[in-house]
C-alpha cells in the first residue's frame, strides 16, 4: 500500500481506463465484419463505440483534477493578516 492519500481524479482515471478499453473491443467488434465483408452489425454496436472517447474525457477529466489538486498541495501558505 501507498503512503500516500489518494488524489480525487484517481478514480476517474481508473474508470475512465476501463471504458476506453471496453469502447475499444466495442470498436473492433464492430468493423471486422466491414473487413470481412460480413453482414454489419446492429446501430447499438455503433453506440458502444461511443464509449471510447467517454472514457478518454473521463481519464482526462481525473488528470486534470489530480494536476489541480497537487498544484494545491504545493501552493505555500499564506498568513491571514488583521
Amino acid at each position: 500500500m501507498s503512503s500516500q492519500s489518494a488524489d480525487p481524479g484517481d478514480v476517474y482515471v481508473k474508470a475512465g481506463a476501463v471504458v476506453f478499453a471496453l469502447g475499444a473491443l466495442a470498436t473492433l467488434i464492430t468493423f471486422v465484419p466491414l473487413f470481412l465483408h460480413l453482414t454489419p452489425l446492429p446501430t447499438a454496436m455503433y453506440w458502444l463505440s461511443m464509449l471510447m472517447p467517454a472514457g478518454f474525457l473521463a481519464a482526462l477529466t481525473g488528470l486534470f483534477l489530480n494536476a489541480r489538486a497537487q498544484r494545491r498541495r504545493l501552493e505555500p501558505r499564506q498568513p491571514a493578516r488583521a
